[in-house]
């Protein structure tokens, strides 16, 4: 606590709000919020009681009140969300969090799966995805660029907007070389593409996944299988994008069809090609903004949906590429 900060109590009605969701495991989510303000948490009865330095205090207040409006509508929340929350309120004040009601969901039939983004960043995102046809989600890794892409072709392929989702990925070594690797060429090319595949499966049964593809309603394949061919009624991805050359990048956008949508992700941290400045992702980013209909999206570090440790790992990796930028 600073010096001078006067101590606080503040009590929240929290009437109505399922104590277990509210608490977490174990306390986990009071435990989470002592952490992120240096407060102390207490329930009792039906009040959350706050103690701490009254700057804490007017931080923490709209967080914990968004906790017992989704304890109250029994909508989960995990101890990582909680951080995100925080983050909205510290970038945007209290209008940073998103309001239940509010909410982008998109449910997955035949499971029991809603998909909902997380952040004001994730889900600007799927508004920009449902609004455009083209988006170029930009940002680090774990913002939930591909998934909530692909949560997106799914909701559209269930409801009959597209006739088939195309899923595409450079085929690009990550920093060593591979070397022989053993079948056909599908064999050769699944490992680029697992990543695809997971998000797939994670939204569909592994047997409606593998039926689609059989059948191919889904096409998950290397950016080169796309030169020569028409995508239309189509919902199509190119991630890792930042590791398609500019002439592949141009040849991708020429697919387009009528009645398909695309979404290109990348990560321009994270660009494999032998030089950068072939990146095709940094091309676009400088020469479709602007365009009406096509949507450039930037995904920050407060987005990330991973372990909590990912964000600060990439601000360490940002923070270093900038001193070395500066003693250059």
């Amino acid at each position: 606590m600073a010096n001078g900060d006067t101590m606080i109590e503040h009590r929240l009605d929290a009437d109505g709000a399922d104590p277990l969701m509210l608490a977490g495991v174990n306390d986990r989510n009071m435990q989470e919020l002592t952490r992120l303000f240096g407060i102390r948490v207490v329930m009792r009865g039906s009040h959350l009681i706050l103690s701490g330095g009254l700057a804490s205090i007017e931080r923490s207040v709209p967080v914990v009140q968004h906790m017992i409006e989704l304890a109250r509508l029994r909508a989960p929340f995990d101890v990582p969300d909680i951080a995100r929350f925080a983050d909205g309120v510290d970038a945007l004040g209290a209008e940073g969090i998103v309001h239940p009601s509010e909410q982008i969901r998109i449910a997955i039939p035949g499971s029991r799966k809603v998909i909902v983004p997380k952040s004001e960043g994730q889900r600007g995102y799927v508004e920009a995805i449902m609004n455009n046809d083209i988006v170029i989600g930009i940002g680090p890794a774990g913002t939930g660029k591909t998934y909530l892409a692909v949560a997106c072709a799914v909701d559209a392929l269930y409801k009959k907007r597209v006739r088939r989702i195309v899923l595409a990925r450079p085929a690009v070594e990550a920093g060593e070389k591979l070397g022989f690797l053993p079948g056909d060429l599908q064999d050769k090319v699944d490992p680029y593409l697992r990543p695809l595949y997971d998000a797939l499966e994670d939204m569909m049964p592994h047997e409606r996944v593998q039926r689609a593809l059989e059948e191919s309603i889904i096409e998950i394949a290397p950016l080169a299988y796309m030169r020569g061919r028409t995508l239309s009624d189509a919902f199509v991805i190119l991630d890792e994008a930042q590791n398609a050359t500019t002439a592949q990048m141009k040849m991708f956008l020429t697919r387009l069809g009528l009645n398909s949508q695309v979404v290109i992700t990348g990560d321009k941290t994270q660009i494999d090609l032998p030089k950068k400045q072939d990146s095709g992702l940094l091309e676009v980013e400088q020469i479709l903004t602007g365009i009406e209909g096509i949507s450039m999206i930037y995904l920050e570090p407060r987005d990330v949906l991973r372990h909590r440790l990912v964000k600060d790992i990439i601000k360490a990796y940002s923070d270093a590429a900038d001193n070395e930028a500066a003693d250059a």
